[in-house]
């Protein structure tokens, strides 16, 4: 016996609600016991609905197969979550328990199958639940039972009803689309069925398939119209607010097709009236009157036809309309043959530098004497300033002073980590974004073909696969070449030679040596404690107070404060940490200016002894130069300025000889070292040193702030004496610091940064020195104020150096 010939039938009364099997029943009216059961996803199926089912023909064929077999066409649709349930592949078919126990049963219509999928119409007849199953494989067959609704009160299902009735015409309003599936239902039931109509009012509804299912779960009737009103009523709202969306949008869309047809229909009468042009006639009209104004070049003048020509036959929807346009508004901004008057007047450029910077006095004669030179010739042009020094001595504000001397525009911009050379000589206009490079740039915002135009941290410019952006400054920065400096979007020559460069470096190490010798540079040494103090009364401070809004009687910071300021908290050699200290200053003094009530009565003074107040304990106390057995103090130079540095030789032990080196020293300072520690090995007893020493003695060489890295060969004369004066167990004689590179022979070298050493010795109260005899030039053309008081000794040969510190009385003068 067949599925199909074991099915039993429960018939229908004539309100459709189903009853026992007894009495006559139409054969539509009759539901089987068993059904075959189909999954359905997205959404359930409810009793009121007609609608298209679509799944796939494998392997649900066979389940409308068996059905043909029946009498009834009535097939079981339950609800499962899972998206794959209806796929063809077995590992994705549902198990029975993932199906809803609720189900709808259905009566198929108009069977269809195309291109391996399944289509029938599925009428709605009533809710099942699944009581047994059959079979647990497709197709699915199960034994069910269809529940009876339980009676209601008749007023409060009258109510919902109507009260679902009116939720539906509301929708009807918002959405036109409704109106399909409300005629489909009144061809089945009538108004007062409540049951289907509650069915049908969920079905309508856009709610998720879980809440929908719940209706299906629902079978008392008040309950099932009390939730189906509250998803009419969510409907209504986002229908409603769908709505106002829409005649929103269709409101700005309509508002904005408005404004562009009578935008256009405007065009069209001014142009026929001659009173306006098209945007590509004005485009053109606004290039040539930018043009008329300049003294073009043949060359340019050639150039800006063709595009001109190019540019007015180019359909404004065609790519190449945007790039040539591109191009002639930057070669029309371009200041073709427009310089500005110099003011060479070395009297007020002279003032000018006064004015802008204390101190710097061989600088700023360094500038007047480059000033000079350009007076005598009438224009300033043919060179290029590098300003080194430390970071906060002022490189970049002089590079301002020398533009407002020169009454020129000034354009600053930083290379620091550059590492395309496009940024430079600019790109190809093929490509998308193309710009110019910096130069060009410069000139188009400056308005004049000679500006001062500052490159600063040249010293940090990078270098990657995209170029190097230091070889393309070579063409710019070279007086014989950047006549016809050629930049790679105008793709024409352009004289920058009128133009004034001046660069900033903190090193000269990481310049390449092609482009340094290129420029004209200037060292920056640093500042003395002196001109740190007037830098501080004359520009930060009052520079501080006016961005603060204060007044100077309402802050006073007394002239001994400052100078403990620049001595105990900020001893670098630029005044960038001395303006921070100041500004915590006056932040710290503006806090008890609003908290006084007083404070329009009583200005605040900050004297020495309120500075720990203001600004905590100083960080840098007054400290004697190290003095003892092995202990030399040396000069050294750093990207920061000068600094001193402390050398310590001390005996281990007698067993046997060694040599033990600490302090982070770099290969160049080890190589001092042992070239220290064999010179004086060898040349003991012509010191008055006991030749055996280092024969028997472990030795150990410390220099100080062992986390600092330290290099460079200026320190053998340094390490020499500490080693000399251990081994003679004598201290040298007198408060001293020495540089100096010595050889195997005792020969002692030139070093570098004498300017930035002496300002070291000075800041820590050093007065007496030894320098090389072959930098005896570079100490006498340090300015007289730093010279003033120290007593310095020249050695050729290490000889000199231990004539000083061991024979010499510290009465002795520097020859």
């Amino acid at each position: 016996m067949t599925d199909s010939d074991a099915i039993e039938y429960i018939g229908r009364d004539d309100n459709g609600q189903g009853g026992s099997g007894s009495g006559l029943a139409l054969p539509y009216q009759v539901l089987p016991k068993r059904l075959y059961i189909m999954p359905l996803s997205g959404r359930p199926f409810l009793p009121a609905q007609v609608q298209p089912v679509v799944l796939n023909q494998d392997p649900w064929d066979e389940t409308l197969q068996r059905l043909d077999n029946t009498s009834h066409m009535t097939v079981g649709l339950c609800f499962v979550e899972n998206e794959a349930d209806e796929s063809g592949s077995d590992e994705d078919l549902p198990a029975p328990e993932q199906l809803a126990t609720m189900g709808c049963a259905v009566r198929v219509h108009h069977v269809h199958r195309e291109d391996g999928k399944i289509q029938f119409i599925a009428q709605g007849i009533r809710r099942f639940r699944i009581d047994h199953w059959l079979r647990r494989e497709p197709p699915y067959l199960a034994e069910v039972s269809y529940p009876e609704e339980p009676a209601e009160d008749h007023e409060q299902v009258k109510a919902y009803t109507l009260a679902i009735i009116s939720s539906i015409k509301e929708l009807l309003r918002t959405n036109p689309l409704y109106g399909e599936e409300v005629k489909h239902y009144l061809s089945r039931f009538g108004p007062d069925d409540s049951s289907p109509l509650a069915d049908f009012g969920a079905a309508i509804t856009s709610a998720r398939g879980s809440e929908l299912q719940d209706i299906l779960n629902t079978v008392p009737l008040l309950n099932r119209l009390e939730k189906v009103l509250l998803l009419l009523r969510k409907e209504h709202e986002v229908a409603q607010m769908q709505a106002e969306i829409t005649e929103e949008v269709n409101e700005r869309v309509q508002k904005h097709q408005r404004e562009f047809f009578l935008r256009e229909q405007l065009k069209i009468i001014q142009r026929e009236l001659g009173i306006a042009k098209d945007d590509k006639t004005a485009d053109v009209d606004m290039f040539r009157e930018r043009m008329a104004e300049k003294s073009l070049p043949e060359n340019v003048q050639e150039r800006f036809e063709d595009e001109i020509e190019k540019f007015q036959v180019l359909e404004q929807g065609s790519p190449e309309y945007g790039t040539t346009r591109n191009y002639l508004d930057w070669l029309s901004q371009m200041p073709w043959g427009q310089h500005s008057q110099d003011k060479l007047d070395l009297k007020e450029a002279r003032r000018v530098l006064n004015r802008d910077h204390d101190g710097l006095d061989d600088i700023k004669d360094r500038i007047l004497e480059f000033l000079a030179e350009g007076t005598f010739k009438g224009e300033i042009s043919g060179s290029i300033l590098l300003l080194v020094g430390p970071p906060g001595v002022g490189k970049t504000s002089i590079g301002k002073s020398v533009a407002s001397a020169l009454g020129r525009e000034f354009y600053r911009f930083s290379l620091g980590g550059m590492r395309d050379e496009a940024e430079i000589k600019g790109h190809r206009r093929t490509y998308i974004g193309a710009m110019p490079g910096k130069f060009v740039q410069a000139l188009k915002e400056v308005g004049t073909n000679n500006p001062v135009i500052m490159l600063d941290e040249i010293d940090k410019i990078g270098n990657s696969f995209m170029g190097d952006p230091a070889s393309a400054l070579l063409e710019s920065l070279d007086p014989e070449q950047n006549g016809e400096f050629l930049d790679h979007y105008l793709d024409l020559r352009i004289d920058l030679s009128k133009v004034l460069f001046i660069c900033t470096a903190n090193q000269l190490d990481t310049i390449p040596q092609a482009l340094l010798d290129r420029m004209d540079t200037i060292r920056l040494s640093g500042y003395i404690t002196d001109e740190k103090v007037d830098i501080a009364k004359h520009h930060l401070l009052p520079k501080l107070l006016k961005r603060a809004g204060l007044k100077k009687k309402q802050l006073d910071i007394t002239d001994g404060a400052i100078r403990q300021v620049v001595e105990g908290y900020a001893r670098e050699a630029g005044v960038r940490n001395l303006e921070k200290q100041l500004h915590k200053i006056v932040r710290k003094g503006i806090v008890r200016m609003v908290e006084s009530e007083e404070a329009e009565r009583s200005p605040i003074r900050v004297g020495v002894k309120d500075l720990p107040d203001y600004l905590g304990q100083p960080w840098f106390r007054k400290e004697k130069a190290l003095r003892g057995v092995g202990v030399v103090t040396g000069l050294a130079w750093t990207a920061m300025g000068g600094a001193t540095m402390g050398v310590e030789a001390s005996r281990i032990h007698s067993q046997d000889r060694g040599f033990t080196l600490t302090g982070q020293l770099g290969d160049v300072m080890k190589e001092s070292a042992s070239i220290a520690h064999s010179f004086v090995s060898s040349h003991l007893k012509q010191y008055k040193g006991d030749p055996e020493f280092f024969d028997r003695s472990y030795i150990h060489l410390h220099v100080p702030e062992g986390a600092t890295p330290k290099d460079g060969p200026s320190a053998g004369v340094t390490m020499a004496t500490a080693l000399l004066s251990l081994a003679r167990n004598e201290a040298p004689h007198r408060t001293l610091a020495m540089t100096g590179e010595l050889t195997l022979t005792g020969q002692v070298l030139a070093v570098g940064g004498i300017r930035e050493k002496v300002i070291a010795a000075r800041r820590q109260k050093i007065n007496t020195l030894i320098l090389p005899e072959a930098n005896r030039g570079d100490y006498e053309e340090l300015p007289d104020y730093l010279k003033e008081g120290m007593e310095v000794h020249f050695a050729k040969e290490y000889t000199d150096v231990y004539r000083v510190c061991f024979e010499d009385s510290p009465r002795r003068r520097a020859h």
